[in-house]
């Protein structure tokens, strides 16, 4: 009982958190992360523990999955040089960095447990950066590629994570057997996930019923990972292979019905998990804070603002030398990939917000060691863990939108373009159905004509109900119901064709979803 009274206690301040944040117009994780600092010193509070590896399972694959379902298969693909760089190289390096900077600053300290914390700090959160990237208007090729390589990075991250705790666990490590590891790690993760995929789509042919295949949906990505993980391969990536393989059959295989109601779920759900994930973060400070004797509060404050900084550094100086300068010495590479402006690389540098996957592996280190001596400097680790988590989520996600407004880096106006285009196609394909109907069931021109009005001008389905008679009233239905599937036969052509986004053809079939509610 006194567990499920913290629980609520704690919701509700989420609840209280979040307003506050909408109030004063910033990102809610900023809010959640220091707001649970301050709750992880209450007493009764402070005491409620969890298991990090569960709460791992239990909110990333969600978040994931969503993240990787409304991710364009076309742009990630574009993009996949850009985003290997960075959820690949970036955490390759920042691991190495880090962890030579721990040991510079605390040479006790293992070289392998220096790079432990390495490897926990080094990718970028999914959770964060779609929390905070949501709420910004930030060009569509810069959003591809941060969602992508938040998508892909956790996977990486991790990866390196359990190599350098085994190399301290054991004493030994092999850099040929961790690569090869990762690699099958990796390959079998990616398999596994489109497999998923693929079989839940043709379980969804057969459900019939939207509740059930509602529900089918939220299992797919609790399936693919702990079909993963089972055989060692990587949870995160089967995750996201799922949920790309998912999002790039929704459109056809799925209903409008079964859209509108999946649609409400996820949003909820997800928004439900980020905001337990950023409060859960800032309660471990107390404990981390209450656990380190021997250290003086300014050394530790001092230190973790030197890491906070390498690891801001580190993604600058990486984000530059690996895509900025090439971009400007190979000229096949100009034309191979469109080089965003300047002022976009800069916005990839500074969204480095670190969250939940780094918290939940720091604290899931193993206390003790195989002979029973303490893992070592397991409470440093957590701490400066803590620290750069809210260094990067408080001072890279409130700065991001003045940063944005500063240089000056506006939406993608191509998505207009392409708006524009697929609404002309839409109107075109939805007035040949309705003039093929009339034909084809001899129903009156007028009528025919005023539906086709509708469709021209893009009014809601419906609004000229009530000046239908009542005897054309089926009729009318009928011609906006061949209207709205021609429409979205069309949204579906031209988008498989690439001449649209899924940005767009979300919000294209978002409009006709309620359209065919309506009717």
């Amino acid at each position: 009982m006194e567990l499920l009274q913290i629980t609520v206690f704690v919701s509700l301040c989420a609840v209280a958190l979040c307003w506050v944040a909408r109030h004063f117009n910033f990102p809610y994780p900023i809010a959640l992360v220091i707001g649970g600092g301050v709750l992880g010193f209450i007493p009764l509070v402070s005491q409620l523990a969890f298991d990090p590896e569960l709460i791992l399972i239990v909110v990333l694959p969600p978040i994931l999955y969503q993240a990787a379902a409304l991710t364009s298969w076309r742009d990630f693909a574009l993009s996949i040089r850009t985003i290997s760089l960075l959820a690949i190289g970036l955490v390759v390096v920042t691991t190495l960095a880090v962890g030579t900077s721990l040991k510079l600053l605390l040479p006790g300290i293992p070289w392998a447990a220096a790079f432990v914390f390495g490897a926990i700090v080094s990718p970028p959160d999914v959770v964060a950066a779609t929390a905070i990237l949501s709420r910004l208007k930030i060009p569509r090729r810069v959003v591809t590629v941060l969602e992508g390589e938040s998508l892909v990075n956790d996977a990486s991250g991790l990866v390196l994570y359990k190599f350098a705790v085994a190399a301290v666990m054991t004493g030994t490590f092999s850099m040929f057997d961790a690569s090869v590891q990762f690699v099958g790690v990796a390959i079998g993760g990616i398999v596994l996930g489109i497999l998923t995929g693929l079989v839940f789509i043709v379980i969804h042919r057969h459900l019939g019923d939207v509740f059930i295949e509602v529900l089918t949906s939220l299992l797919v990505p609790y399936v693919a990972y702990v079909c993963a993980e089972s055989v060692h391969a990587s949870g995160v990536l089967a995750v996201v292979a799922a949920g790309l393989v998912r999002g790039r059959h929704t459109p056809v295989v799925v209903s409008a019905e079964m859209r509108i109601l999946s649609r409400s779920m996820w949003n909820v759900i997800v928004f439900l998990l980020n905001t337990l994930v950023f409060v859960l973060i800032g309660m471990q400070l107390s404990g981390s804070v209450a656990r380190l004797v021997g250290y003086s509060a300014a050394r530790l404050m001092s230190d973790a603002a030197l890491l906070s900084a390498v690891a801001i550094i580190v993604r600058f100086a990486w984000v530059y030398a690996a895509l900025y300068v090439p971009r400007k010495l190979s000229a096949s590479l100009r034309k191979s990939e469109a080089a965003p402006p300047e002022a976009e690389f800069f916005i990839m540098s500074w969204c480095g917000m670190r969250g939940i996957v780094s918290l939940a592996a720091a604290l899931a280190l193993p206390i003790t060691l195989a002979d029973g001596m303490p893992f070592p400097y397991r409470d440093v680790i957590i701490f400066f863990t803590f620290a750069i988590i809210a260094a990067t989520l408080v001072l890279q996600g409130l700065t991001l939108p003045a940063l944005i407004r500063w240089l000056r880096v506006g939406i993608d106006w191509s998505l207009r373009d392409e708006q524009e285009n697929a609404r002309n196609a839409m109107s075109k394909a939805a007035i040949a159905a309705i003039d093929a109907l009339a034909h084809q069931d001899d129903i009156a021109p007028d009528l025919a004509g005023r539906i086709s009005a509708e469709f021209a001008e893009k009014n809601a389905a419906g609004d000229a109900d009530a000046s239908v008679s009542e005897s054309h009233a089926e009729f009318a239905r009928r011609l906006r119901h061949a209207a709205i599937n021609a429409e979205r036969q069309e949204l579906i052509r031209i988008w498989l064709e690439n001449q649209i986004s899924d940005d767009v053809l979300h919000e294209f079939e978002e409009e006709l979803d309620y359209k065919e509610s309506h009717l």
